[in-house]
């Protein structure tokens, strides 16, 4: 297996941590999702998923049955971005298929009959969208979707009609939110039919979603260069209100102490490691610290509670997972 998307750098990594393309599909002969039976939920997610298997993609994709695993393996999904939380919630039905390095979900029977999500390291919506079109591609030539020519695919919520398509970008905006700049930054890409939302509650780790709102009379390519073009001056501006905190001594010290903390805190509760991860990371694209994206991306999707006591492979209550992530990354920071 090669390295996983948030493993990697990739274009504008300072501001861009990662793209994602999700892609809405359902089948012309069966009632959306929420107005299935549990039966015929199983039944329609080994149809979707025979076409994988049937397909020239057949050995890329695993099947995953939620109702197998223990819960944070589950849950471990959703942190990695793979899965949505109310697939989660309905892991007793739920399914979804990953490709081997898992930079493609397919999530079986959501909102959605098919919910392809694609992701890319740093700045790179179209290396995101060659995959996510190319499973969509099987689909498609395999089984019958619902289509309308006036309407294209139809989706179970009227805002994904058209394309079904919405591309996303996760920003790293700790210099914006400093300045207080993120709710006129919101209101404005608000009014250019995007979104700007946090990641994680209220607003840890200060890294926030940019997406298009609109799929239907749209066309994919528009899509993806609309959110491009956003996207590329947010990362101007994130940029230019960093340099100017890199004046301010206080700022600066507050980011070394931040390593300092890091290296030597016994344990770090979610917000408290979101919040100093952060840091860390703005530190590193101002110069400060010797340290590889990479490794921050690794920290921030592979210790959160659930994926460590997947790891840990161990019942750990939540003092015990915040000694372990504590000990973790002062190990990864040595």
């Amino acid at each position: 297996m090669g390295s996983r998307w948030y493993q990697c750098d990739g274009n504008n990594s300072d501001v861009v941590l990662f793209s994602k393309i999700r892609l809405a599909r359902n089948l012309a002969d069966a009632p959306f999702p929420e107005r299935m039976s549990g039966e015929l939920r199983k039944s329609v997610s080994k149809k979707l998923y025979a076409a994988v298997k049937s397909s020239p993609l057949a050995n890329e994709y695993d099947m995953i049955n939620l109702s197998e695993l223990k819960p944070a393996k589950a849950a471990s999904y959703c942190e990695r971005q793979l899965i949505s939380k109310e697939h989660l919630k309905n892991r007793e039905l739920a399914s979804f298929m990953l490709s081997k390095n898992e930079d493609v979900s397919i999530m079986l029977c959501e909102e959605d009959h098919i919910r392809i999500s694609s992701f890319e390291a740093g700045q790179n919506l179209e290396a995101a969208y060659k995959k996510a079109d190319e499973i969509d591609d099987v689909f498609i030539s395999s089984l019958k979707l619902a289509y309308s020519e006036k309407l294209g695919f139809l989706t179970a919520s009227p805002i994904n009609l058209g394309t079904g398509l919405k591309a996303s970008f996760a920003l790293h905006l700790p210099a914006l939110r400093h300045n207080n700049s993120i709710y006129k930054l919101s209101s404005m890409v608000g009014k250019l039919g995007l979104s700007l939302r946090e990641l994680y509650k209220g607003g840890a780790g200060d890294i926030y979603i940019l997406s298009n709102q609109v799929s239907l009379g749209i066309s994919e390519k528009s899509a993806i260069d609309n959110v491009n073009a956003i996207c590329d001056q947010i990362v101007k501006q994130e940029r230019a209100a960093r340099e100017t905190l890199k004046e301010n001594i206080e700022f600066e010290d507050k980011i070394y102490r931040t390593l300092g903390i890091l290296k030597t805190a016994r344990k770090l509760d979610g917000d408290e490691f979101l919040n100093n991860l952060s840091a860390l990371r703005l530190g590193v694209s101002l110069g400060y610290f010797d340290i590889e994206y990479k490794t921050i991306g690794e920290m921030l999707f592979d210790l959160q509670n659930a994926s460590l006591i997947n790891s840990a492979e161990a019942e750990l209550t939540q003092p015990m997972c915040e000694k372990l992530r504590a000990q973790i990354i002062r190990e990864k920071l040595e």
